[in-house]
């Protein structure tokens, strides 16, 4: 893969020059090119990536605002409440903010939420600040430094000190058509003793093909409190690599709760530092592969700070020839003395030729502290089902309702109503 030949150093400029950046982003996204070029693939545990395509052939076709959410896709409209006027939303379609709202609550309390782009120009100083420094850095592989030269969309929340959002944010991301091409940052800063609730969906129409490069980053102060949800739901032909990473200061919690459906080929990692004493993350993910397609998923809590809380949960269910590996890594660093590293990973094969493999990993370099993991891989309980039948239940409909009460310690964590549903409309459609 030789990046050169698609973007040089004169459209970084023209892409940096057209977005209305300050000078410090061009200069970051030029060195960030620069490493691109010399830097290697990550290295995903037995998922050979060598042959995917990560760069693309384009930056996709850039879409018009639309004058209300009356405008917008249905598949997109399901997914919002259109009557509650004190939503706190963004829609961007391909890169273009197509609509934003901010509720007159967080107006009043300073809450900034817009997209990535109207953020570098009018708040430059405080995505500086956090932008690419304390979560995912460039230099990690070739596709972070790739995401950073290219950024192309996203979004950016910013909760101030003490300020508790009763609302959640919403951010709906659109692929459409061919080459869409996606570089999408997030980047979520819970100031100190702050609180709030962010929801992310990405949705890709049926032609979208391309490739997704997302980053988002969740950086929590002292005493800061996140809930941060998201539902990935993109294209067969679209291959992906979604890097979720989170800080967590003294005394903040962070919570994740994921619904991780793309139907293409696709690399997640999700990582939680917890860098102060007293921090706390609990990780829900569900899953779901079919057809051919390949999938890792890291999961992944690193305790630096004392007395720290690491949890992890994740359920999938495989079918068809789907592959899929699963690691569930809790990490206690030395000096993070009374840390408690927990996690679970249960997958369900649906047929013979599905397959997915459950890796808990404990790295331990303390001694004073908690640790235990469990993993299992399996088919549909035959007693679980025989109950069911037993009641005069079919046993396509006995092996449905098992497969969502798998897979509903997730679904239920959603705190949007309209995405809890649209998780589960997409999850009774891929097991169908």
């Amino acid at each position: 893969m030789t990046i050169g030949t698609l973007f040089d150093q004169d459209y970084i400029r023209q892409l940096s020059s057209e977005m209305g950046e300050p000078a410090w982003m061009t200069e970051f996204r030029l060195q960030a090119l620069a490493q691109a070029e010399t830097l290697p693939l990550p290295n995903p545990d037995k998922t050979k990536i060598t042959k995917w395509d990560f760069v693309g052939t384009g930056t996709g076709t850039k879409q018009e605002p639309v004058r209300s959410l009356e405008e917008l896709p249905e598949d997109v409209k399901k997914l919002i409440n259109l009557d509650n006027e004190k939503k706190n939303l963004l829609v961007q379609r391909s890169g273009t903010t197509a609509f934003v709202a901010l509720s007159q609550e967080a107006k009043e309390k300073g809450v900034i939420f817009t997209d990535i782009a109207t953020a570098v120009r009018e708040h430059s100083e405080l995505v500086q600040k956090y932008f690419m420094k304390e979560g995912v850095e460039v230099n990690e592989h070739r596709l972070t430094a790739l995401h950073a030269a290219l950024l192309n969309g996203g979004a950016f929340v910013y909760i101030p000190k003490n300020v508790v959002l009763e609302t959640p944010l919403q951010a709906v991301f659109v692929v459409e058509g061919p080459e869409a091409n996606m570089y999408n940052h997030v980047l979520v800063v819970a100031d100190t003793n702050s609180s709030a609730t962010y929801v992310e969906n990405y949705v890709a129409n049926e032609d979208a093909t391309g490739i997704a490069n997302i980053v988002a980053e969740a950086i929590l102060e002292q005493g800061a409190q996140l809930t941060f949800g998201a539902v990935d739901q993109l294209a067969k032909e679209m291959t992906t690599y979604v890097n979720r990473r989170g800080v967590a200061g003294r005394d903040a919690r962070l919570e994740w709760a994921l619904g991780l459906m793309n139907d293409g080929n696709t690399i997640s990692e999700n990582v939680t530092n917890l860098m102060g004493d007293g921090s706390y993350a609990d990780t829900k993910t569900v899953t779901v592969g079919r057809g051919e397609q390949t999938q890792n998923f890291t999961t992944k809590v690193v305790h630096f700070g004392k007395n720290s809380e690491g949890y992890i949960l994740k359920h999938g269910v495989q079918k068809d020839q789907a592959t899929s590996i699963f690691n569930g890594i809790g990490k206690i660093e030395h000096g993070a003395s009374k840390s408690n590293a927990e996690q679970t990973s249960r997958v369900l094969m649906l047929n013979e030729k599905a397959r997915g493999d459950a890796n808990p990993i404990l790295l331990i370099d303390e001694d004073d502290v908690t640790a235990g993991h469990a993993a299992s891989v399996g088919r549909v309980d035959p007693t679980q089902l025989y109950y069911l039948m037993s009641r005069g239940i079919s046993k396509t409909e006995a092996e449905r309702l098992v497969i969502h009460g798998f897979l509903a310690p997730v679904v239920n964590e959603l705190p949007i109503e309209e995405v809890k549903t649209q998780l589960t409309e997409i999850i009774e459609r891929k097991v169908r």
